[in-house]
Formats: structure tokens, sequence, C-alpha cells
């Protein structure tokens, strides 16, 4: 899952591309080995993750070697990059090499990453940004994929502590439930973005595609994904748009097949969501929101945060108080944070009160809007599925 924070700049584009709203845990670099799972002795030695053969080619057109010099050769960055890769997790140096040499500069991907002109001002709008998720053919299809997934979506729950429309949810926010998972070429997008990251300002950016780029290289190393996976054009694979390193870390094979495919298998995909946020601090029966009034001016308890810094102590001291006929029920005693979601053009905000699962959310897609527009689709589906 990718960081994206500029779904408002790309306009209707970021309703067409996939990936653009993930998030992936902070990227291990090329010289520090990937911590994988811990086995259980049951578990099949090597479970294989991607389709079984790789998608059509991309309809967009490669621009250049991505990690070629002049001379043909890796460029010495590349170069060190890859052997440092081989040596420390004891991966075959000359498939990567040439997996590499294969790689592509992709323009594309390049412009959707750049940053904005100088100059120009991006207002934020909750309600433009709700607008595209939260819709009439999103709720329906959302209300399609829950009545055929119903057991799974149910099973997942039960499994993680994940509602089943909040995994439903977040399929439909990221793929249009596998409608729109990116034909860009994942090996092209991340060595055009290690490499050649087209924000000098930003080098921790790089670095974190390169982390992101050496964990694919590692699953294609290890017959767990393809070199030719098809994404996003940030990296993000499958229906729940899944970054290399989140692959490695939260990716569950749901059938037990012994090979996770997050592309064509919904099961996989739908266990591995709920892996995901169970494994960032979900906490079952918990709310998303609590039912709370909050002051005429809650500014002041706005940190902007990811972390819930509040409690019901502090807030009440401030003004807040339970909605009428409104329960406390598990959620007082937990760490809270009111959210903001800002309408920047005219000064104005909505404010809601976020539970430990509300930051949850944000750990898929570090984003106030992200997650507050997963929590509000998944309620429009509930809605309309029961239970």
């Amino acid at each position: 899952m990718f960081i994206c924070r500029r779904l408002l700049q790309l306009g209707a584009l970021s309703a067409v591309l996939a990936g653009c709203s993930t998030t992936a845990p902070t990227a291990t670099s090329a010289s520090t080995p990937a911590s994988q799972p811990a086995a259980s002795s049951s578990a099949p030695a090597s479970i294989r993750i991607g389709p079984s053969a790789p998608p059509p080619g991309s309809e967009l057109s490669d621009d250049g070697p991505a990690a070629l010099g002049a001379n043909g050769a890796l460029r010495p960055e590349v170069r060190s990059f890859v052997e440092s890769l081989a040596a420390d997790r004891q991966l075959p140096l000359d498939p990567m090499v040439a997996a590499l040499e294969s790689s592509r500069y992709n323009a594309t991907v390049a412009r959707l990453i750049a940053p904005s002109p100088p100059g120009r001002k991006i207002w934020r709008s909750w309600l433009t940004y709700r607008s595209r998720f939260v819709e009439p053919k999103r709720i329906g299809w959302g209300v399609d994929f829950y009545n055929e997934n119903r057991d799974l979506l149910n099973q997942a729950a039960q499994r993680f502590g994940v509602p089943a429309p909040i995994i439903a949810s977040i399929i439909g926010v990221e793929t249009l439930y596998g409608r729109n998972m990116g034909n860009f070429r994942v090996l092209d997008a991340l060595t055009t973005l290690a490499f050649d990251y087209p924000d000098p300002a930003k080098p921790e950016r790089a670095t974190m595609f390169r982390g992101q780029l050496a964990d694919f290289l590692t699953l294609v190393m290890q017959d767990k994904l393809d070199l030719e996976t098809r994404g996003s054009y940030a990296g993000a694979i499958g229906m729940p748009q899944f970054m290399p390193t989140s692959v490695i870390h939260y990716a569950v094979d749901g059938d037990d097949n012994g090979h996770i495919d997050l592309t064509n298998n919904t099961r996989d995909a739908i266990m591995s969501v709920g892996s995901f946020l169970s494994q960032h601090g979900w906490q079952r029966g918990l709310p998303v929101f609590a039912p709370v009034t909050l002051p005429t001016d809650p500014t002041p308890l706005v940190d902007g945060g990811l972390e819930p810094k509040q409690n019901w102590g502090t807030l009440t001291a401030a003004g807040a108080r339970l909605q009428p006929g409104a329960s406390g029920e598990g959620w007082t005693g937990q760490p809270l944070g009111v959210v903001d979601l800002v309408e920047e053009a005219r000064g104005t905000a909505q404010y809601r009160v976020g539970t430990p699962n509300f930051f949850a959310l944000t750990k898929y897609n570090r984003s106030y809007f992200y997650a507050t527009s997963v929590a509000d689709l998944a309620d429009e589906i509930e809605v309309r599925v029961g239970r």
C-alpha cells in the first residue's frame, strides 16, 4: 500500500489508476534482509504469490532502460544495490542483474508521482474526495461483492476481528472490487522510482522505493511473484493493492493451496486485508468513530497525527459529550483522536472522533480522507446487505 498525497491533484485520473491509495510499512533497504513472518510447522515450505501466468502486456509504452548507463552496463548505484541485495539475502545475483537490465524507465510513472508545479495551490476538499469513493456505482458494486463473497468475508471477520463491510470497502476503494488493479509492469515502476525519483528534494522516497524493489526482487527470486507482475504506477499489487513489503509481511494464503494470488484469488485478497488491519492495531468490536458531540470549536483538539493522543477524560474536559442515546461501552477507555475533514477553499471542516480502529485504517493509507471514506463506504454497504 503506497502513500498517495496527490489524489486531488490528479483529478479524474486518480479514480482510474489503481494503487494510489495504498501505503506500505517502512521499507527495508537492500542491505537489510526483510524479516519474514514466522512459519508454522504445518505451513507449506514455499508459497507462491501472484498469478500462475503473467497477465497481458501493458498498453503503456516503455521509454528506455531504467537501470543501464550509457555504456550499456548497470549504473553504479544499481550495481551496488543488487550486489548488496544478493549478499545480504543470499539471493542469486545473475538473475537479478538480468531482471534489472530488462527494466524500462516509465515516464508516465514519473509524471504521476512528480510534485505539483511550484506556486500551484491544491485545495484539499473532503467533500470532493468523498464523492469519488462513496458514490452509487461503488456502493452498488460493493453490495454485489459482499453478497457474492459473504461467507468469505464473514470468515475473515471471525478470524481477524475486522468487520466484513470494512474489508469489502477497502477492496472497493482500492480497485473497484478488482476491476482496476493497474497495468504497469511493477519492475519498471519500482526501478523508475528507486533510481530516478522525480523529486530530488525527497531522497527518502527514493530510499523507500529501493526497499520495495528489493522486496519485489526477493519475492521473484523465491518464485512467489512473477517478474512480469502488473500493478499500480507505484508498484502496488492485486485487489488490495499491497506493496511488495506488505506482501511479505501481511499477505495470507486464504485457501491453503500453497499459492497466494492477490490478483485472481478473492479469498486470498479478503484474508490479506483482514491480516493487514489486525496487525496494525484493529480491535475487535470497536467502532471506527465514537458517538461524540464535540464542542463548538474543536480545532484545538486536532493534532493531525496518525496516532490517537486524546482520551475521553480530556475530551469531556474540553466540552465533548456523548451523543443522545449513544453508548460509551468499549471505547471510552481507549485512546481517541479528533479528526478534521477540511474544505480548505471555504475555510471549514467537519470533525469526528476516531477510535484506534480509525487509526488502523490510516496505516493502510496515511490519510484522514481515505480512512473516513473507507468507513463511510462500509456503512453504506452494510445498511444495504443487512446482517
